[in-house]
């Protein structure tokens, strides 16, 4: 199964996160298909930089069957990509 999701980068306690498609079995720094956004965490909520995608590659993998995880889905809600809703994660 193909999944959209977070990839960890940068350094210790300098978080950036790369928005990739990839297989559900592989770890989540490793192998992955394409890098379809990327995401800064220490950037202002504001700020337009702090969530890039590329929309048109989202698209075709989400029609493809790619589920995206709960945090990309709530960025492609913000969009209008897919629908997301609040799940119980305790």
């Amino acid at each position: 199964m193909l999944r959209i999701r977070l990839a960890r980068g940068g350094a210790k306690k300098r978080p950036f996160y790369s928005i990739v498609v990839a297989d559900s079995h592989s770890p989540r720094d490793g192998r992955f298909i394409e890098k379809v956004g990327a995401y800064n965490p220490l950037l202002k909520k504001d700020d337009p930089a702090r969530v890039t995608l590329k929309v048109e590659r989202i698209r075709e993998w989400v029609a493809k069957g790619a589920q995206p995880s709960d945090r990309v889905a709530r960025f492609l809600a913000a969009e209008g990509l897919v629908a997301w809703q609040a799940g119980n994660n305790p």
